[in-house]
């Protein structure tokens, strides 16, 4: 059975091999370009570089996503396969103490019920259906949490973010007393919203 991570990085060198541009050439154009939805992108891809429905399809897949590395040397095995807590990649130097902070925001989630946690290189996804929220350190002092539900009362520490992106909303945090009655209701917002 073919390995579709292999394929993938096959395919990605391929792409950046037939246009002379590196993936991340592509995702910075594609971004400047100012268009929002997935197809959009992808037509626009097809249109500006002559990649095929498939080969632009994947790299509108990358948009806000971590590139693999495409240097042709072996992937590095997932960190869950090496055995190691992402949270340990992500919590680590001048961040390792917003890591209590992250796990209090945790037990809210947890609290709202089941939910997959898929690492990503500088947050976690949560997902139930779809991706309901995100959470990660922000800044040396602040863990952000992006929030997928439309429609939330404005709030001064809710933050709007511009339509396409990854998130609705995003709340930066810099205490567990901020984990409050408030961030819950948000955050069981997203989670219903994601079903």
């Amino acid at each position: 059975m073919a390995d579709p991570q292999a394929a993938t990085l096959s395919q990605l060198r391929n792409i950046q091999a037939r246009t002379g541009k590196t993936i991340a050439e592509l995702l910075a154009a594609l971004a400047a370009s100012g268009l929002a939805r997935h197809g959009e992108r992808r037509a626009w891809l097809m249109e500006q570089f002559e990649l095929g429905y498939g080969d632009a399809n994947t790299v509108a897949h990358f948009v806000d996503k971590p590139l693999p590395d495409l240097s042709g040397a072996t992937p590095a095995a997932p960190q869950a396969a090496q055995g190691a807590d992402p949270l340990d990649a992500l919590y680590t130097g001048a961040k390792a103490h917003l890591r209590p902070l992250h796990e209090t925001v945790m037990q809210a989630v947890a609290a709202l019920g089941p939910c997959e946690q898929a690492p990503k290189k500088t947050y976690i996804s949560l997902r139930r259906k779809k991706q309901f929220a995100m959470l990660g350190p922000a800044t040396k002092d602040r863990v952000e949490l992006g929030l997928n539900a439309k429609g939330l009362p404005p709030h001064p520490r809710l933050k709007a973010m511009p339509p396409g992106g990854m998130c609705q909303y995003t709340v930066r945090l810099c205490a567990a007393d901020e984990v409050d009655e408030a961030l819950a209701g948000w955050l069981r917002a997203a989670y219903e919203a994601a079903g």
